[in-house]
């Protein structure tokens, strides 16, 4: 994911998220949801980081933290940032 700018996690606030889901199929979309949530159980119960990479308005972007919490729509990272998981590109282990 060369083409992604990491950003530290308390920078994700200042970025403008795209309003269209970046994965073009349904499986892309089911796996993404799959990672998402055994990602949010391993940050909840063994505090495991990941690599986020998403899609922003100003471009494509990349974070390493611990993912808290996901919902049909979102996704919460430690300290309370909130990530659509539209945007979400792929997500793996660090």
């Amino acid at each position: 994911m060369n083409d992604f700018e990491l950003i530290p996690k308390e920078d994700v606030t200042k970025y403008h998220f795209v309003t269209y889901d970046v994965l073009d199929t349904k499986e892309a979309r089911t796996e993404r949801k799959t990672e998402l949530e055994k990602a949010m159980i391993l940050g909840n119960s063994e505090h495991v980081k990941y690599k986020i990479f998403f899609t922003t308005t100003e471009g494509l972007k990349g974070v390493e933290t611990t993912v808290w919490a996901t919902t049909e729509e979102n996704v919460t990272l430690k300290g309370g940032v909130i990530i659509p998981i539209s945007c979400i590109n792929k997500i793996s282990f660090l």
